[in-house]
């Protein structure tokens, strides 16, 4: 008798993610899920690991993945992710940051990065108008609701 194959257990992801803004822009990485032939862009970030604080994991995930050092890092909210992507569902509670880059040279409008996720996942970062994301045939921002978050928190 053959061994029953074991389905590897669903787990909800922590990340916490840094929101780059310059004046409407922000700097984010854009994604690719090949299943739904769908662009996307996120900011960078990734999971927290255990026993790492929040703020902590926008720090390392930034070098890790662009070799860039984040300052002025402060806690904007929470968003709850329930998501597919690559054909597998995903859910994740994600930590969001604001930050300043602490060289000059990436808050330049021309200033492209290369980068690699903790899949190992290349992706290119940039600056983008938030107003772009509020159209409807723009490729979405991820977490679903950071637009409203960063609305809602420059509101006087």
């Amino acid at each position: 008798m053959g061994k029953k194959k074991k389905n590897k257990k669903q787990r909800i992801r922590p990340l916490a993610i840094c929101v780059f803004r310059r004046e409407d822009q922000i700097f984010v990485a854009r994604g690719y899920d090949s299943v739904n032939g769908c662009a996307f862009y996120r900011p960078i970030g990734g999971r927290i690991e255990f026993g790492e604080r929040g703020r902590e994991t926008v720090t390392r995930e930034v070098k890790e993945e662009i070799d860039a050092e984040v300052i002025d890092v402060r806690y904007l909210g929470a968003l709850e992710n329930i998501f597919q992507y690559e054909g597998k569902p995903g859910h994740e509670i994600v930590l969001v940051y604001d930050g300043r880059f602490a060289d000059p040279a990436l808050n330049r409008n021309d200033a492209v990065v290369q980068g690699q996720d903790d899949g190992g996942i290349l992706y290119q970062g940039e600056w983008h108008a938030l107003s772009e994301f509020g159209q409807p045939t723009a490729p979405p921002l991820y977490p679903k609701g950071l637009l409203q978050l960063l609305q809602d928190h420059d509101k006087p």
